[in-house]
């Protein structure tokens, strides 16, 4: 499968990646403007994993922040080059292809610049078909891992003085928090590219085709689109496999930023006993009803969207605002190897104060 991407794929690569942002995921328009700059300069093309040799490396183009947060970010397409610049120069080699960590508004473009402008592939694979909200997770694997790992960043506010260049190497899980210390002291949002392993291991451990199922959902909410917003809700349903599992007016929002570049809280739609709680962190982690039980918990996707059936973020959404809850279990999508590593819930669980491992490794070993 080989396919250069084109100024046709930019809107269905956003608008799929909304749904699967699942309340996070970066921003829409950060998304046109990294795939207008890509078809631009160049000729991006979307290869899958076996397209390469391999031995051949692949990295993660990423970004850290916290999408729902209102801090003054400033993140350009070049620090998605410069990113993967630093680490061909730390890896002493080109890496062959990016690969994203997750779907999301921006996020399923954020390896599209950078391989055009370097000249690799952009893989159809993905850590995660959902975004979520830490790097490990998005990481196939290798939060656990005591391997030492490359992971750079590039951004940051300009006026302000926050424009950072950092390269790192250590074990994943030690070093990815220094990369969203970075991302909060440039202004809560960076670039980065992380993590090159070899293609094989690639092959066995990301979720394959993930940007393929982004652009598939995509085209076809364009063309539903001309049908109404009933139409569009349809599509998405029957393009993901998920149903729509509530409706109801937004009760109460809280939701705070960290200095860890989180955006955590909770928001409550309805009231009484047929409210539910959407647990937040930068995305829709859980969602409990009025009793405590869960009703949806990472990996599902879990996403809100408008009575137009736009995808809202987490930044989006406001108490009084009425909202359709989406819920894909995660039995309907392919799991990259980071979402069923035991090591990424603890720091999850901990800020949230709610269990998350318990659902998302049940019928891990079936």
């Amino acid at each position: 499968m080989k396919r250069i991407l084109t100024e046709a794929d930019i809107e269905p690569a956003v608008r799929g990646g909304s749904v699967y942002a699942a309340g996070g995921g970066g921003w829409a328009d950060h998304g046109r403007m990294l795939g207008r700059a890509a078809v631009g300069v160049g000729k991006p093309e979307l290869v899958s994993i076996d397209e390469l040799s391999p031995d051949d490396f692949v990295a993660t183009a990423a970004a850290i922040g916290a999408p729902a947060s209102t801090t003054n970010w400033e993140m350009r397409g070049i620090d998605y080059v410069k990113a993967v610049q630093l680490l061909n120069e730390a890896l002493g080699t080109p890496v062959a292809g990016l690969m994203v960590g997750q779907n999301g508004k921006s996020s399923t473009l954020n390896g599209w610049l950078p391989a055009a402008v370097l000249g690799c592939k952009v893989i159809d694979a993905v850590g995660d078909i959902r975004a979520h909200p830490t790097g490990d997770m998005g990481s196939i694997g290798m939060a656990g891992s005591p391997e030492q790992m490359i992971q750079t960043a590039v951004g940051g506010n300009r006026d302000e003085g926050r424009y950072i260049e950092l390269v790192t190497r250590g074990a994943t899980a030690k070093v990815s928090p220094i990369l969203r210390t970075a991302s909060d002291m440039s202004g809560g949002f960076i670039a980065s590219a992380r993590n090159p392993l070899r293609a094989s291991y690639v092959a066995r451990h990301a979720a394959l085709g993930g940007i393929s199922m982004a652009l598939d959902l995509g085209h076809a909410i364009l063309a539903a689109e001309p049908k109404g917003p009933g139409a569009v809700l349809d599509i998405i349903q029957q393009k993901t496999g998920g149903v729509l599992i509530a409706e109801g007016v937004i009760t109460r929002k809280a939701v705070t930023y960290t200095k860890e570049a989180f955006d955590i809280g909770t928001v409550t739609v309805g009231t009484g006993d047929r409210a539910i709680t959407l647990h937040v962190m930068n995305e829709y982690m859980a969602i409990d009803d009025a009793g405590g039980n869960r009703i949806a918990s990472f990996p599902d996707v879990i996403t809100t969207l408008s009575p137009e059936a736009e995808p809202l973020s987490v930044g989006q959404l406001q108490e009084g605002m009425r909202i359709h809850i989406l819920h894909v279990p995660k039995t309907l999508i392919p799991l990259g190897a980071g979402v069923l590593d035991p090591a990424v819930y603890p720091p999850c669980e901990k800020a949230m104060g709610i269990e998350l491992a318990k659902y998302a490794l049940e019928g891990k070993d079936a």
